[in-house]
């Protein structure tokens, strides 16, 4: 399995990303060098692609994949993969507050931590529908981390297209997300622009 290891902060400040829209509270306090070079339209293009798939942890195969079905779809191109990025499982459980970063939640999902419709589910990619309730199972409710993870993320906002009940560490998806209720700094339609080439 491909694993990204490049560093958040470096990888946020060559894209001109704040950390925060990834769970990270850390600031970076070194400007980046390249800052008055012109870009090309392909240098933009290819750079919101890249800034989506950094914040979604998605790699370049899936990535198209999600394009061509977003394509495929009734609607904007560019709507329907933010709608798709965003119904991500590990991404749900990110905007749920039951992990503190989009790779926490990954890894939750990963070690079987999480059921959909009481299934257990430890695909990060599964793409979860309206209605769907979103839990942490039984057995790692009481855990240490988890209670960590929710002191930290408590405060945090819950999008309107979601429901969560903390006591319980349950969350139902009451709609799939518009693009006007996704707070990700992507320019959408450039990574459209890039694909139809």
């Amino acid at each position: 399995m491909a694993v990204n290891k490049v560093p958040v902060l470096k990888r946020c400040r060559s894209l001109g990303l704040e950390p925060s829209f990834l769970g990270y509270d850390k600031k970076s306090n070194r400007e980046l060098k390249r800052a008055n070079k012109k870009v090309s339209e392909y240098g933009l293009q290819l750079r919101e692609k890249q800034k989506a798939k950094f914040i979604y942890g998605v790699l370049e195969k899936p990535f198209r994949n999600y394009y061509e079905k977003a394509d495929r779809m009734k609607g904007m191109t560019g709507a329907n993969l933010m709608t798709i990025l965003e119904s991500r499982l590990d991404n749900v459980i990110f905007r749920l507050g039951f992990a503190r970063t989009r790779r926490e939640a990954r890894q939750i999902v990963d070690h079987k931590f999480v059921t959909v419709n009481g299934k257990l589910v430890n695909i990060p990619s599964y793409l979860v529908k309206a209605g769907d309730v979103v839990e942490i199972n039984e057995k790692h409710k009481s855990i240490q981390r988890m209670k960590d993870i929710i002191a930290v993320t408590g405060g945090r906002l819950i999008p309107e297209w979601l429901d969560v009940d903390v006591e319980k560490l349950q969350g139902v998806v009451k709609e799939l997300p518009s693009r006007e209720v996704i707070d990700v700094p992507v320019d959408e339609m450039l990574i459209v622009e890039l694909y139809s080439k």
